[in-house]
């Protein structure tokens, strides 16, 4: 079979990749469509230049964080589970009980995390999410992108 070198598909090279910063105001965000949003950012999905064995994910800033939503009675009965390793050694805890122990950050990041595929890359992906719980971060110097959270779906908000 005769292949054409014009016919080849280009990949992104590591030196052609640039990263971009986004501003994400999470104040009565619904948790799962915030993820879902974030997860597609950080691997990069949102870019013509897609390739998913590659990081050219953006970095994304999260303020407000304090001030997100579940939706229905997920706040009290949503559980979460860990293993210690041992026997018997279950663990569950509910997002009342990070927000009781000042880890609200915690359930966004478990809810990303949980979005990406597993792997070193997606521990990678993941290091580039900032979460604050006021509206102050401390990246102002990379002129970070604001996106309208609100303005991208009217079910993206929880009333």
């Amino acid at each position: 079979m005769y292949l054409s070198r014009t016919m080849m598909t280009p990949f992104t090279k590591k030196k052609d990749i640039k990263k971009d910063w986004y501003l994400i105001n999470a104040e009565n965000a619904a948790v799962g469509r915030l993820a879902s949003y974030i997860s597609k950012v950080l691997r990069g999905k949102n870019k013509a230049s897609y390739n998913p064995h590659i990081d050219n994910g953006d970095f994304v800033v999260v303020t407000n964080i304090d001030k997100i939503k579940f939706t229905g009675k997920k706040f009290n009965e949503k559980k979460y589970f860990r293993h210690t390793g041992h026997p018997g050694g279950i663990k569950e805890f509910t997002p009342l009980t990070l927000k009781n122990k000042n880890k609200i950050q915690d359930i966004l990041k478990l809810a990303v995390k949980r979005m990406l595929p597993g792997g070193p890359l997606a521990k990678k992906q993941l290091t580039k999410l900032k979460i604050y719980s006021g509206e102050q971060h401390p990246h102002n110097v990379q002129n970070p992108k604001i996106i309208d959270f609100e303005k991208l779906n009217r079910k993206n908000i929880v009333k």
